[in-house]
């Protein structure tokens, strides 16, 4: 399937959308203010060893200490040794290298690592290692030897490191992984001059900006053109692309239209429905797509969805729709870790086999790994999704003040028996000539109207006045009680 990319460049942000025949499929955000982290190297020290959970926390400079487990740590081993504990590799105050998998999400920090990879447009390299491995994605045996021989007679046997081959890779000549080599080579050299110098916490290898990442990761051979709404960066992923991958410069287009670029294509309208819980599909049902901090679940509805000849026909088809509306919308917000999905109930063996397939055919094209482990006995899809950055609402978005990120607030009527209660309290403890209530409009206007009577029984209770006045910045949760 032929695909677009669009680049929108501005001083504080850069936008990408990945485009299929028309419809967005992808949607990259990174910010000037807080860039990505996966991938950058640091030199950390060492704050805290817990070895009941075999990790440590890492001090690399960021605003939350970074997180490193056992399984992240390289250790040199000869077959059938067993992995030494952390408190025997690590210890307080230790200077220790590290590059970063995963990006802080929500609460938590950093996720470490201390085995090293730097990625190329076709290859990536492992310093530590020595070994050739090929991307599971090159189904093609015949390739897949062609590559491991291409880079076994291209890498001298007394050279260290070892290479994992990239999909993109596919087709490629030894010319072109002889470039890719020598380019990785060049960075890892450079990186391990600075690790042996560099006092922590220190950066000493930051990933490429995302504009440039285009290029190294998401271009591949069906990939039709890339249009640059900034001449400036045009020029400057011109010139990256000249030097390393120079396959894409002809793709490459200086957009220079009146209309901005992703009002052009649709993609603002698309970014706003990629953070709507509902999702409606063509045939009439929809998706509800909840986004919680243990996992995300999407349920499916008919909704106005009728059919054309029984209601399970009806039921069938709007689990097929939904099947591929859910794999789009996974890439398009970016949703990873757990993933539960309720299909609409099917009688049918049959049907269910039929869906499942549906959803794994197109959740093919996904370059994220994932796993799908089929219907429960529930009648649940249960699925994983690597997650390494935030997710497009996490992004854009933030918790809701008046809610708590609930999604609900209490109605004004309970705030009302919520007023009166703290009230109470309050005119046991202090004194007052009089009480004041301060509230939205909403919650003074039941005051007014259906509980004026049992705020006037609770003046006579406590033998004070009691009077109200409406904050129109008040949200409808929000209240105080002066006393006068």
């Amino acid at each position: 399937m032929p695909q677009e990319i669009l680049i929108n460049f501005t001083p504080q942000e850069t936008r990408v959308a990945v485009m299929y025949q028309g419809a967005v499929q992808e949607l990259h955000i990174e910010r000037t203010a807080s860039h990505g982290l996966v991938g950058n190297i640091y030199v950390g020290r060492v704050v805290r060893i817990l070895p009941g959970m075999q990790s440590a926390f890492v001090d690399v400079g960021l605003e939350r200490t970074a997180f490193l487990h056992v399984a992240d740590i390289w250790q040199p081993r000869t077959c059938g040794e067993q992995p030494r504990p952390i408190e025997r590799i690590l210890h307080e105050g230790q200077r220790v290298v590290v590059q970063v998998l995963k990006d802080p999400i929500g609460t938590k920090g950093a996720r470490l690592t201390t085995q090293m990879s730097i990625a190329g447009r076709l290859l990536v390299y492992l310093p530590q290692e020595k070994h050739i491995g090929i991307s599971q994605r090159i189904g093609n045996e015949t390739e897949r030897e062609a590559l491991r021989e291409k880079l076994t007679r291209l890498i001298p046997a007394d050279e260290p490191g070892g290479f994992i081959v990239r999909t993109m890779a596919e087709g490629s000549t030894e010319e072109e992984l002889a470039n890719d080599i020598d380019y990785l080579r060049r960075i890892w050299r450079d990186i391990d001059a600075q690790t042996k110098t560099a006092a922590p916490p220190s950066l000493v290898y930051q990933e490429l900006s995302l504009g440039l990442r285009v290029l190294r990761d998401l271009v591949n051979s069906r990939t039709m053109r890339i249009d640059i709404d900034s001449r400036e960066n045009f020029q400057k992923l011109t010139a990256f692309a000249a030097e390393y991958t120079p396959a894409v410069l002809p793709l490459l287009n200086h957009y220079i239209g009146e209309r901005p670029l992703f009002e052009l294509y649709g993609v603002e309208e698309e970014i706003e429905r990629a953070l709507a819980r509902r999702v409606n599909l063509k045939s009439g049902g929809y998706l509800i797509i909840d986004q919680t901090e243990a996992m995300t679940t999407i349920d499916v509805n008919t909704g106005g969805y009728v059919g054309v000849r029984n209601f399970d026909d009806t039921v069938f088809k709007t689990n097929l729709e939904a099947a591929q509306t859910i794999a789009r919308q996974l890439r398009l917000r970016n949703l990873g870790g757990i993933i539960i999905t309720d299909f609409i109930d099917m009688d049918s063996e049959e049907h269910r086999a039929a869906v499942l397939e549906e959803f794994n055919k197109a959740l093919s094209t996904d370059p994220t790994r994932l796993t799908v482990n089929g219907f429960t006995a529930l009648g649940l899809v249960e699925m994983t999704r690597k997650r390494t950055r935030e997710s497009l609402a996490h992004v854009l978005c933030q918790e809701c003040p008046m809610c708590g990120g609930r999604g609900e607030v209490k109605t004004a009527r309970t705030m009302c028996y919520e007023i009166m209660r703290e009230l109470l309290r309050e005119a046991r403890q202090f004194n007052a000539r009089e009480f004041r209530i301060l509230a939205s409009v909403s919650v003074i206007d039941i005051f007014h109207e259906e509980e004026s009577q049992g705020l006037a029984m609770l003046s006579d209770f406590i033998g004070r006045p009691i009077s109200l006045k409406a904050e129109a910045n008040y949200f409808q949760e929000q209240f105080d009680i002066v006393l006068l």
